[in-house]
């Protein structure tokens, strides 16, 4: 199974709010920073439909700009996905 894909902007709070979250619940991720990579940065448009980070994609699961709240509702809405990250409670 592939890394779920987490798109960043350095010294964003919430990006860095995002990464202490999924390092304490040991998700391994690919980080990708939009900001050194136009390309990614139109990846990211193209997947959520907006340019704002924190944004995780995994297969077709796509949270966009995120605090942890958010993202934690997300995976009670979707707890098949929260199985598949390893993230449910």
């Amino acid at each position: 199974m592939s890394k779920p894909n987490l798109y960043v902007k350095q010294g964003c709070p919430w990006c860095i709010d995002a990464l202490n979250y999924f390092a304490e619940a040991g998700l391994e991720l690919n980080v990708i920073d939009v900001r050194s990579d136009p390309v990614r940065m139109s990846e990211l448009e193209e997947i959520s439909g907006q340019s704002k980070t924190p944004t995780l994609k995994n297969g077709d699961f796509v949270v966009a700009d995120f605090d942890i709240d958010e993202f934690k509702q997300a995976l009670r809405e979707n707890p098949e996905e929260a199985k598949k990250l390893g993230l449910a409670n």
